[in-house]
């Protein structure tokens, strides 16, 4: 492969995660949130009672930086630390009812990032199923490299 096709395949990756992460603190902003917040709230919303430890490995953040901003929504009031009754050392998270009135925002069709999502899902059935095969086919070559490291 000549390696100004290589390089331009990397570069669309990180325009298209560029882009993304563009959109998503646009979202953010419009709800007073950094961009992980607002992702960190999404992940809640859609599992509460989570544990910092699975919180910090869906966002692929470390436990530490997870914890910090839990502190800062904490204090926001947008959620609420809960320790469950059958295993006093564990601490799971969850909205509170100004967390959920925040994701109700996000939801209310203001997201510039879901109506960009939207335009994506109208291309043709066909045409996203040879894009997820070509990122599985790519992401399973560079997992291997992580692999081989190990």
């Amino acid at each position: 492969m000549n390696g100004s096709l290589n390089n331009e395949l990397i570069r669309s990756y990180s325009r298209i995660h560029k882009a993304y992460n563009h959109l998503v603190q646009l979202d953010a902003n419009k709800l007073d949130l950094t961009a992980v917040q607002l992702k960190t709230l999404y992940r809640i919303y859609f599992q509460p009672d989570i544990g910092i430890g699975e919180l910090a490995t869906k966002l692929s953040l470390t436990k530490s930086t997870v914890s910090g901003i839990i502190d800062r929504l904490s204090q926001r009031q947008l959620i609420e630390r809960t320790i469950p009754e059958d295993n006093r050392r564990a601490v799971n998270i969850q909205l509170t009812e100004e967390g959920h009135s925040i994701m109700k925002q996000y939801f209310a069709g203001t997201s510039t990032l879901s109506k960009k999502v939207k335009e994506v899902m109208e291309l043709p059935e066909e045409e996203i199923n040879k894009i997820l095969e070509l990122n599985g086919k790519i992401l399973a070559i560079l997992s291997e490299i992580e692999e081989e490291q190990l």
